[in-house]
């Protein structure tokens, strides 16, 4: 079997790719959550955070146009810190956070979908899992396109909350706003930056991309700006159509928006959370095997997942590992706490990725794409302080 992936991928499916994983199904619940710390001023957090996590959306750009290797992260740090062992670790991190955040999401949708349905929740479970895995085995072009069709009914659920609630009759604390309250807008912005998490999978697709050099960071670049515009938007919508208290106790917080709004059922919701919830489930699988992929290309125990289907170009056996662990996981584990922490270990990768970018412009300070110097120094503290700030939450 080929050891190299092949070479499909351009730009806007890339871009569309971004977004959908970032939107995922986070932001249709994190709106209440942001709301209740910040109240009306939730947009003011999810733009707060946008510009928290811009720094080190940067430092993937440049790490991308230099090392454009499917091990993502684990290359960056094998190649700019140069501890194998580290590398190693931040690899199965990422292999293992994708896999938890895959059953999480899995669970979650087919959550909504036997809301709507008369089918078993194990059998939707093994049934969905086995499909989006299929996907993922036949190529990165088919799985990122069937993602991106899944992306335009998420986004287009959004489009629809934001008009229903730009056409409502706005609450009386958006006509007589209170005074800014700062220490919510930074409290929600811990909430939101989570919703922003995402763009680091699409490093992973590398190897896969046309003129990776050019188009990866470009591709983080559009996506983060197209999410961060949605982000605010809705969150508006929102906090003007529905009076805080009930939106911060909603677990549905946009289908409230829809019927607070206009006064109908929101039941088609339900639909596009499960479209969201496939769309979030897929795009780890894709990653996750990913970086099984690049890390069997530098660590011998692991090089029987550096092989490529001849036909398909895909890692299969390491898609078909993961894939099975997310079913078993999401039938099987308490994903919600292992979520959170894999959120955390996340922000320790982000960390160290910093790190790798700043040792990395010392040495060799050429690179396709470049951003100034300070850059992974703001990333790297940014994501340090998100941390420290996610501790003092879950506490």
């Amino acid at each position: 079997m080929p050891d190299t992936l092949k070479r499909r991928l351009g730009l806007g499916l890339l871009t569309v790719y971004g977004v959908g994983i970032m939107v995922g199904a986070g932001i249709y619940v994190l709106v209440g959550a942001a709301a209740g710390q910040a109240g009306i001023w939730a947009p003011v957090s999810f733009l707060l955070a946008a510009v928290v996590v811009t720094p080190t959306a940067l430092t993937y750009c440049e790490l991308s146009s230099r090392i454009p290797e499917a091990a993502g992260e684990s290359a960056y740090v094998d190649a700019g810190i140069g501890w194998h062992w580290l590398a190693l670790l931040v690899g199965a991190i990422m292999v293992i956070a994708g896999t938890v955040a895959a059953a999480a999401v899995l669970r979650g949708g087919v959550g909504y979908l036997t809301s709507v349905t008369p089918m078993r929740f194990d059998v939707a479970v093994i049934g969905l899992g086995l499909l989006l895995m299929l996907i993922a085995m036949i190529g990165a072009l088919e799985s990122l396109s069937f993602a991106a069709i899944l992306t335009v009914i998420e986004v287009s659920g959004l489009l629809i909350i934001i008009w229903a609630g730009f056409s409502a009759v706005p609450v009386a604390d958006w006509q007589n706003p209170p005074p800014t309250q700062w220490s919510g807008i930074i409290g929600a912005s811990v909430f939101a930056f989570f919703a922003f998490i995402g763009f680091e999978d699409l490093v992973n697709m590398s190897e896969e991309t046309r003129k990776p050099t050019r188009n990866m960071p470009r591709a983080i670049l559009m996506a983060l700006g197209i999410t961060a515009v949605l982000y605010a938007l809705v969150s508006l919508a929102a906090v003007r159509a529905v009076p805080i208290d009930m939106l911060s106790q909603s677990s549905r917080p946009l289908a409230l928006v829809w019927e607070v709004a206009t006064g109908r059922s929101a039941a088609f919701m339900a639909w596009i959370a499960v479209a969201a919830a496939l769309n979030g489930v897929l795009a780890q699988i894709v990653m996750a095997s990913r970086v099984l992929f690049g890390l069997g290309k530098r660590t011998a125990f692991l090089a029987v997942f550096h092989r490529a289907h001849p036909r398909f170009g895909t890692p299969v056996l390491a898609t078909v590992l993961i894939g099975t662990t997310v079913i078993i996981s999401a039938l099987a584990l308490p994903v919600a706490k292992l979520a959170e922490i894999t959120s955390m270990a996340l922000l320790l990768v982000f960390a160290i990725v910093n790190t790798t970018l700043i040792a990395l412009k010392y040495c060799q300070p050429v690179a396709p794409f470049r951003v100034p110097a300070i850059v992974p120094w703001f990333g790297m503290l940014a994501s340090l302080a998100a941390f420290g700030a996610t501790i003092g939450v879950s506490q």
